[in-house]
């Protein structure tokens, strides 16, 4: 469960006042797979970042009885003097999981090679994306974030990715933005929109798309 209790958030932008988050009081049930559902501009990131605790609202508070993840993919927790090897055991360390059997997962399932034990300033852009991607799935979550992950590598990499992600989330919750209405679809059983600032749910995530779709079109057409 994850509950935001008054939440509240507002930038200014271009002089102006943009309220992501109205005193919002909402809560996303347990082990259910959600998308989180907005127009471009609506505010879906900051709310996944304050969620995820990366980022402070002006006023209330997120409260969970579990776990929540870093957004799956996200690298900015790596330090890139450090081999895959050295920030896997360090992330670990901060989450309290045995350092040698996360290592032994990250190191089959990213199949990185001797790539592993070299710095990440070596990596490229897609090799950093398996490296987190391994980490995030080699942690178990309660809830876990998703925020545009994607799939890198060849096709059985992606399968792969793709099956263990969720196996992931058919234990646990997650809560899930993304542009693509098919990976909603696949992903997630319901829906929240994010529009000026408030939140809707709906069980059905046909209808949680049916509701987003217009708001898009309501929008295109002022």
């Amino acid at each position: 469960m994850v509950r935001l209790e008054n939440l509240s958030k507002t930038y200014w932008l271009n002089g102006s006042p943009k309220t992501v988050a109205n005193n919002i009081n909402f809560t996303f049930p347990s082990g259910v797979s959600i998308a989180l559902l907005g127009r471009n501009g609506a505010g879906k990131s900051t709310m996944m970042s304050m969620i995820a605790g990366t980022l402070t609202p002006d006023s209330g508070r997120v409260v969970s009885d579990g776990t929540i993840s870093w957004p799956v993919g996200f690298k900015g927790s790596f330090h890139r003097d450090l081999t895959g090897m050295q920030n896997t055991r360090f992330i670990a360390r901060i989450y309290g999981v045995d350092t040698d059997a996360l290592s032994d997962f990250v190191e089959d399932f990213s199949e990185l090679g001797a790539h592993y034990n070299m710095p990440l300033r070596t990596y490229s852009s897609g090799m950093r994306s398996r490296l987190s991607f391994a980490v995030s799935m080699g942690i178990h979550f309660d809830t876990y974030l998703v925020d545009e992950v994607t799939s890198v590598g060849d096709a059985a990499f992606k399968v792969k990715s793709r099956n263990v992600f969720l196996n992931r989330i058919g234990s646990s919750g997650a809560i899930v933005v993304s542009h693509s209405m098919n990976t909603i679809r696949r992903l997630c059983s319901a829906g929240v929109v994010l529009e000026n600032g408030q939140l809707s749910y709906f069980d059905d995530i046909n209808a949680a798309i049916s509701q987003h779709e217009k708001n898009v079109g309501a929008v295109a057409d002022d």
